[in-house]
């Protein structure tokens, strides 16, 4: 039993070997690292994000060959998974849908003087979480791949409600606190075209609504500006940070607490990132979900916690090897940001598919082979910016925080070039403000607005294929099991409130039988 496994192995390390002699020659080379930096570039610019850069950068392709061109995209891809996480740590600005966990307890060790730190260990996490992820998809590519194909509309819908309902859980509040922002989320995400109908719904009359409301005003409003309108707030604005050069490297302490939680992100985002939908944004909720519930600290979640960096930034950059393994092993692109990467890699003449690595041995195992080389690339580019990232909290807040706000405002206009957009933000930040102040958590919102499209289409979808049948959850063996743990979170969560009851009713009880005593 041993000899397959064994000559499995060797196969591999064979094709491994002819990628990275691909991979490592000059001009290949040349264009994973202009993808990774102008990658880098886009992940810190808030509002770009990784599907605009791509979608941007697309044209300038066009002259180069397959594997060049291939390995530049995806460069700029986890490029931009690593970018994102340095404003979101130093500014509490996401620069990208995916980095938004991440705000939360980066910016919170950056205003206890370890943002050199925090930026140190989300780029290990990124590096470690890229490297084994990558090795996941060499070995686990066709047989993952073949499991996801399995979820049709219902499954997909299934997944994303236990999606929803395992962030509710795993929030440090109420449950129903955060059930509650994911309804207003959701109920942002429907705004605009219908897409099944054409319908223009809830968008009273502004034309530039017709593509709902987008994720980056929303992010940018509900943490950046949010952060602004609460600091400005104070009687007494922060101190400014002065960095010494030892603070700049995480202690061993945050070595520790950092390992396991970059093991399970690494994990998490694979597993994730393999099913359809926006899966970066996805693992980095569940992973800092994950975090705070099996802490044996969850009370300094939100407060600068090593893990609610190390989990969600590890997750990010996980998903994106995880992406890769439908649209590579079949050519079936797992979300937008993989569909526009199949678009790239049909217009070059690439057919993927299953026969993609029998026939074309070389762009494959070259691509794979160019991700283990981007993600040393990525590491070597990041850890000596820390020291000048960090410098940027030397900046006085009466200059910095209207500079951010210049930056939010000039970064979500550049989106889609609308006004609209700016005035969405400037609307949440207000929103978010008050929220704050009223302990609600805003992250469920902005998940919320991205999953709304896709649950309220595999909802229809699953509707239309059974006739309106809502038995058609049930019966599918794959959608019933994920309703039926979701359903045994949401029983879970009514445990403290019955166990309440019922001590209530008992000391009710006891006090009715000393009054009946003599």
């Amino acid at each position: 039993a041993a000899w397959p496994v064994r000559l499995l192995m060797v196969e591999t390390l064979s094709n491994l070997a002819v990628g990275f002699s691909v991979a490592l020659s000059p001009a290949v080379l040349f264009y994973a690292f202009a993808g990774c930096v102008v990658g880098t570039l886009v992940g810190v610019l808030p509002g770009i994000g990784p599907l605009a850069g791509i979608s941007l950068l697309l044209p300038a392709t066009f002259g180069l060959d397959a594997t060049k061109a291939i390995v530049m995209l995806a460069g700029i891809y986890y490029g931009a998974m690593y970018g994102g996480s340095t404003t979101s740590i130093l500014m509490r600005i996401p620069g990208e849908a995916a980095s938004v966990m991440t705000c939360i307890d980066g910016y919170a060790m950056a205003r206890k003087g370890r943002a050199g730190a925090a930026l140190a260990i989300a780029a290990v996490g990124s590096y470690v979480a890229g490297t084994l992820s990558v090795v996941a998809l060499m070995f686990l590519a066709p047989p993952l791949a073949e499991f996801a194909l399995r979820f049709g509309p219902p499954e997909y819908f299934a997944l994303l409600l236990l999606g929803l309902l395992v962030l509710a859980y795993m929030s440090a509040g109420s449950m129903l606190k955060a059930l509650a922002m994911a309804a207003l989320g959701l109920l942002l995400g429907m705004i605009g075209i219908d897409q099944m109908t054409g319908y223009f719904r809830f968008a009273y009359g502004v034309v530039e609504l017709g593509d709902g409301i987008g994720v980056v005003p929303v992010a940018v409003g509900l943490f950046g500006l949010a952060e602004i309108l609460a600091t400005a707030g104070l009687p007494t604005p922060p101190a400014v940070i002065k960095p010494k050069l030892r603070e700049l490297l995480p202690s061993r302490r945050e070595w520790r607490e950092s390992a396991w939680p970059i093991g399970r992100g690494t994990v998490l985002g694979f597993l994730i990132g393999i099913i359809p939908g926006s899966a970066h944004i996805i693992s980095s909720f569940v992973s800092y979900a994950v975090e705070r519930k099996i802490s044996k600290h969850p009370e300094e979640f939100g407060h600068g916690a090593v893990a609610g960096v190390a989990g969600p930034e590890s997750a990010n950059n996980s998903a994106t090897s995880g992406a890769f393994v439908p649209m590579l092993a079949l050519g079936v692109p797992s979300g937008p940001i993989p569909a526009v990467m199949l678009a790239a890699m049909m217009v070059h003449g690439v057919s993927p598919g299953p026969l993609l690595i029998k026939n074309q041995p070389e762009l494959f195992w070259g691509f794979i082979a160019s991700m283990y080389v981007g993600n040393v690339v990525l590491l070597i580019l990041n850890l000596p910016l820390v020291g000048i990232f960090v410098n940027l909290l030397r900046v006085p807040y009466p200059v910095l925080y209207p500079s951010i706000l210049m930056f939010c405002t000039l970064g979500v206009y550049a989106v889609n070039g609308s006004v609209v957009d700016v005035w969405i933000m400037l609307a949440m930040g207000a929103l978010g403000y008050v929220l704050r102040k009223l302990d609600f958590e805003t992250a469920p919102i902005v998940l919320g607005v991205i999953l709304a499209p896709m649950i309220e289409m595999a909802l229809r979808q699953s509707l239309a294929m059974s006739d309106g049948q809502y038995s058609i959850f049930v019966a599918r063996p794959i959608s019933a099991t994920l309703l039926a743990v979701g359903l045994v979170l949401v029983l879970l969560s009514l445990k403290p409130l019955i166990t309440k009851s019922l001590d209530w009713r008992a000391r009710l009880a006891m006090a009715e039988k000393r009054e009946e005593l003599p």
